[in-house]
């Protein structure tokens, strides 16, 4: 059973805490919705936010970026749901960006040849002007 330490909505923020994973929502002004994990996305950590972070990053068009930096592991679990939302998203006609993930989980990113499928960028902004340009 998950123990839910905090869940509170405030403004466009959205944060929820579980045992394994901690997932914020955040609107940004030009119109990217960010979602940050922090924790780890093993099978436990994964299932407990997979549900939510699907219905956010892939249940309606929108340009998604996914901040890792707060990411301590993703195992392959992990690895499909970004994919398969991220291609939920394509398919919407959306797009999807992972930001700054830590240097173990860009490496299992790039080792796994998901960079070809979801582009990675430094930093928020970056991922922004990508995701704009990407809908144009």
């Amino acid at each position: 059973m998950r123990n839910r330490d905090c869940t509170c909505r405030s403004g466009t923020e959205l944060y929820e805490r579980g045992n394994f994973v901690e997932l914020r929502t955040q609107d940004t002004p030009d119109g990217v919705k960010t979602i940050i994990l922090t924790g780890r996305m093993d099978i436990a950590g994964t299932q407990e936010i997979e549900q939510q972070f699907t219905s956010l990053a892939a249940g309606q068009k929108a340009l998604i970026a996914v901040d890792l930096s707060g990411v301590s592991f993703l195992a392959s679990i992990g690895m499909r749901t970004l994919v398969s939302s991220a291609r939920a998203q394509m398919n919407r006609g959306g797009a999807m960006a992972l930001v700054n993930p830590a240097p173990m989980v860009n490496q299992a990113l790039i080792a796994a040849g998901l960079d070809s499928l979801i582009p990675i960028y430094p930093d928020i902004q970056q991922a922004s002007r990508g995701l704009q340009a990407s809908a144009r």
